[in-house]
């Protein structure tokens, strides 16, 4: 097994007087606050599309870091060398749960045969890891708008072939998520939506896209899954419109095709910013009904018209958002995963945990306070009185 972080080791707890940007102020991984601790309350989880296969590219730029367990000529044993650093960089950070795309980890081959024996390996070499550092699987998902086959979607293209294979690969990427013990399977559409209504049968692509998920909860009950399902909502970029626009908008949709029993919703920041709506409007929206099953937690720059996934650094936004987690009795599914990036500039490997320990301590901070307000009954009381007529 390689080394890709040899410069960096176990990133200890220091306290908030540290001064080494190596080390935690405020994430005490063993530290009880209420009835849980800290690791369990807060169950961060590393995204693998962004921190392992991102090459800091933009709309405007090809990428800038250099990842050096990309280098390998052939795919397969590129996928190894990337795992071993995924599982490296976890173990040293000291994060429990990871959450990944089938094609982030496992390369797409010539034909559908070959892409589930590539992916079937793959799964095989990150179940040995699992074991041996204790890292586990929180989520898996299928990228089911990277390739150019679904430039109209996936589970909503017109065209048969194309659903069959989206359908295909969401079978396999259930099947992984099973194999490797996730208690959670998402469904973002990046490409389910449309560009132009002209073109577009609205009633049939939505009733189609319901059609997919009820398929996707009875196979995965066959395959064993005993966990939830979460829709990711996002409202456009790249579709104009996309059908699981925000929180409001997926669980009236899943109420109006029998899906709620199913699903949950995977709520994330920069997503609800894009809808016009605050991180804390969505959260809310979906745990008042119930249904909040998971976070990804970034944040968005208000000043850019994309989706940026900048990594979270507000303790504002992060102390509401951990108090309607607490407020709901936490995630039993899911947790919070870092859907963030590091910046363009961002060349040195260690700024990765730069990163990552910022956004931790930050939610850290934030659950502390969240519980504090909790216990001090501060916004209930103002709440109750407000409706007590």
């Amino acid at each position: 097994m390689n080394t890709y972080f040899p410069d960096v080791g176990r990133i200890p707890y220091e306290g908030p007087a540290s001064t080494n940007p190596l080390a935690f102020r405020h994430y005490d991984a063993d530290k009880v606050v209420g009835d849980q601790t800290m690791a369990e309350h807060l169950r961060f989880a590393v995204c693998y599309w962004h921190s392992f296969c991102g090459t800091g590219g933009d709309p405007f730029g090809s990428g800038t870091r250099p990842l050096p367990w990309n280098v390998d000529p052939d795919p397969i044993a590129q996928a190894h060398d990337r795992l071993d650093a995924a599982f490296e960089f976890m173990a040293k950070l000291g994060v429990k749960y990871y959450c990944f795309h089938d094609r982030d980890i496992a390369p797409e081959g010539a034909t559908i045969k070959e892409t589930n024996r590539n992916l079937k390996k793959i799964v095989a070499r990150a179940k040995d890891l699992q074991k041996r550092t204790g890292i586990k699987l929180l989520w898996g998902t299928a990228n089911l708008f990277g390739h150019p086959r679904y430039t109209y979607g996936g589970a909503t293209n017109p065209d048969p072939l194309v659903l069959a294979h989206a359908a295909s690969q969401v079978r396999r990427a259930i099947d992984a998520t099973v194999e490797l013990g996730g208690t959670g399977y998402v469904f973002w559409g990046g490409r389910e939506g449309y560009v132009s209504l002209i073109n577009t049968d609205m009633k049939q692509e939505r009733e189609q896209l319901a059609n997919f998920m009820h398929m996707a909860v009875n196979y995965a009950k066959k395959a064993g899954f005993k966990g939830k399902f979460f829709i990711e909502p996002k409202p456009k970029e790249p579709s104009t419109h996309q059908y699981d626009f925000d929180a409001a908008t997926c669980l009236g949709y899943l109420k109006e095709f029998g899906l709620e029993d199913s699903f949950q919703l995977n709520i994330e920041a920069n997503h609800a910013t894009l809808a016009t709506h605050s991180f804390q409007h969505d959260l809310t929206v979906a745990s008042s009904a119930g249904m909040l099953g998971s976070l990804d937690i970034n944040r968005g720059d208000m000043t850019v018209g994309w989706d940026t996934d900048q990594f979270p650094t507000d303790i504002y936004d992060a102390v509401w958002a951990m108090y309607i987690v607490l407020g709901q009795g936490g995630l039993k599914h899911g947790g919070l995963n870092f859907d963030a990036k590091v910046r363009r500039g961002s060349f040195d490997s260690v700024d990765l945990f730069y990163a990552h320990i910022g956004g931790m301590d930050a939610f850290a901070r934030a659950l502390v306070i969240a519980d504090k307000l909790h216990q001090d009954k501060v916004f209930k009381k103002v709440i109750a009185d407000r409706y007590a007529g």
